[in-house]
């Protein structure tokens, strides 16, 4: 069988009841990551994704895992899960696609006196409310425009089709920019806030999904990062 062929039918298939019981979720309470971790995936490659080398998140380490689109086309072992947003990220961090993998590793420098905040909602008709705050908004944003990146993962156990370790697999990305140096009516206040609706991949389980937050300066250092963990409220 097609790699992820059988994953897409059963998350098809999954029934919503988990979701539907979880509470609001967010990155209130859980530790700031200190490093950023991205695996990028070509689609072409059926063997990468259980490539036992692959490397793993370390403590207070974060993963984001990319399948950019391979030369197959939908005949791509993986292009399933294959997505744009990979070949637009990769861009962003002036690197050329891999024909095979290709993993990067960022420190998260931080934010003194700043929390980068992100959060989402439940699904509903193939979407899910999602949102990234920054605040307050410190000084240095005034001298320069700042880029924030929010991903909706779906967060897919050790072993799912043969993966050697956990996967947060993007499923949907937002990314625009902050600039605090433009000027504000007497009205308005300079806050860093968006909120979305993003939409939901076919396949994409609604009870994995959650969404991984980060922030960068005009030179693409990672300044600040955030991800959601979602609550089953008790019975």
């Amino acid at each position: 069988m097609k790699p992820f062929a059988l994953l897409t039918a059963i998350t098809l298939l999954a029934p919503l009841g988990g979701a539907q019981a979880q509470s609001f979720c967010a990155s209130d309470g859980q530790p700031r990551p200190v490093q950023l971790l991205e695996r990028f995936i070509n689609a072409d490659c059926d063997s990468c994704w259980t490539d036992p080398a692959t490397p793993k998140a370390g403590p207070r380490a974060v993963a984001l895992d990319w399948v950019l689109p391979g030369s197959k086309g939908d005949d791509a072992p993986l292009s399933s899960v294959a997505t744009r947003d990979a070949l637009a990220r990769l861009q962003a961090l002036r690197q050329a696609p891999p024909a095979a993998s290709l993993n990067l590793s960022q420190p998260v420098r931080g934010l003194k006196g700043s929390t980068l905040r992100v959060a989402h909602g439940l699904a509903l008709a193939d979407y899910i409310g999602a949102s990234i705050e920054l605040k307050p908004v410190p000084a240095a944003a005034k001298k320069q425009p700042w880029t924030y990146w929010l991903a909706l993962v779906e967060t897919l156990p050790a072993g799912t089709e043969g993966s050697p370790t956990e996967r947060n697999l993007v499923r949907n990305l937002l990314q625009s920019t902050w600039d605090s140096r433009k000027p504000l009516l007497k009205t308005e206040q300079n806050r860093f806030f968006e909120a979305r609706s993003m939409g939901i991949a076919q396949a994409a389980n609604p009870t994995r999904l959650r969404v991984i937050g980060w922030l960068e300066d005009e030179k693409g250092r990672l300044l600040t990062a955030a991800q959601s963990r979602c609550i089953v409220p008790a019975n």
